[in-house]
């Protein structure tokens, strides 16, 4: 007697917790994990990306999921959207804040202890089956003033450039591809900025440092995927992200011609599995779930003791009623996703909600504590594409 729908799924679900728990380490790096790109359909499905993606978004999360793409497209414009729960109370109306340093340090200190998140981006694409090539232009703002009155200020805005191929193998059952980007980093991590100061700007001295730092790089994804021919396609994927470290420090970069060079971007790998029951005609499901960063390669001087691994675990569900709604969910470093798309013609409408884990790790050894922090936050995207 053949196993149910249901049974296969509690048993994908198995497989991959247990793996998921022999792949875990015991570091992570501080605070939020910050990733180059961010997709929506992802974030609603819990971030849980490397298994699963079939879109133009193939580009930046598994270049090996463009030999998914069974036709081409071009995305003229998807502007897309990201705000934590706190920001709109934080900037009121001045929905620009995030982009100005000294806005942001003033709404921090009218709003202590709560956090500002807000995350803008534009990726028009190419897309056809094994390549695609999209520009990026994304702008990304954390801060917040904590409880010994210290701020905490994250700022990165990156412009770039990729082209991705894929190769498939033995009918489609092996796909293997990989990107190569060119990207101008704008950047600003600092927790050193004295919460009186006033005019602040992006070359604004802070401890014999300029408050941004702007360098040109390049860098590079290798990823995989393994399809099997049997019911509901059990998939297998990883990506190797930032192959070998991404520098920025081939020039100066164009914006604000800095002195000083954005941290290096360590290499990561993402491991992930997927199942696709038809549900009904007409009715589609992928359930689907990730470890993130198995080899915690981080730098050593950010080396962090990880009390849950759940900060690095995703997982999500997506119904595809007849490709023209969506309707997602999922978990992501232990809070709760949800998303919805319609699609309908050249128009594309996307949204999410999910939880960020933002809460810094003690340093090994330190005696301090580790208590789970929560970012609720709410993204929007339009898109518009033939």
């Amino acid at each position: 007697m053949g196993l149910s729908i249901e049974k296969h799924i509690l048993i994908f679900i198995f497989i991959i917790m247990a793996c998921a728990s022999a792949w875990a380490s015991n570091y992570v790096q501080p605070g939020e994990r910050y990733d180059f790109y961010d997709g929506v359909r992802g974030l609603g499905m819990g971030n849980a990306v490397v298994a699963s993606v079939d879109d133009e978004t193939a580009i930046y999360l598994n270049p090996a999921a463009l030999g998914r793409v069974r036709n081409y497209f071009v995305n003229v414009a998807d502007p897309q959207v990201d705000v934590g729960q706190d920001t709109p109370t934080m900037e009121g109306t001045s929905l620009m804040d995030p982009l100005n340093p000294q806005a942001t340090l003033n709404d921090a200190n009218k709003y202590p202890g709560k956090h500002m998140h807000q995350r803008e981006q534009i990726s028009p694409s190419l897309v056809m089956t094994n390549f695609g090539i999209g520009v990026l232009d994304s702008y990304d703002t954390d801060a917040y003033i904590d409880s010994a009155n210290t701020y905490h200020y994250h700022y990165w805005n990156d412009q770039a450039v990729t082209a991705a191929f894929n190769l498939s193998m033995f009918s489609g059952i092996w796909k293997i591809g990989a990107n190569i980007r060119a990207i101008d980093r704008t950047e600003s991590s600092r927790t050193d900025i004295p919460t009186t100061s006033t005019g602040l700007s992006a070359t604004s001295m802070i401890n014999g440092s300029t408050l941004f730092s702007e360098g040109f790089g390049i860098g590079s994804d290798v990823g995989t995927i393994v399809t099997l021919p049997y019911a509901f396609l059990p998939t297998f994927a990883a990506v190797w992200h930032d192959v070998g470290d991404t520098e920025y420090g081939i020039n100066h970069g164009s914006q604000y011609s800095t002195t000083y060079r954005p941290m290096s971007t360590p290499d990561t790998i993402d491991v992930g599995a997927a199942i696709s029951p038809i549900i009904s005609n007409g009715v589609r499901m992928v359930l689907t779930a990730q470890l993130s960063d198995i080899t915690q390669n981080v730098e050593p001087t950010y080396i962090y003791q990880d009390p849950n691994i759940v900060r690095r675990l995703h997982g999500g569900v997506e119904f595809n009623f007849n490709d023209v709604l969506f309707v997602r969910g999922g978990y992501n470093q232990g809070y709760w996703t949800a998303g919805l798309e319609l699609d309908i013609g050249q128009n594309q409408l996307q949204l999410a909600s999910y939880g960020e884990e933002i809460a810094s790790v003690p340093l090994v050894g330190s005696g301090g504590t580790y208590t789970p922090t929560q970012d609720r936050r709410y993204v929007f995207e339009y898109a518009f594409r033939y």
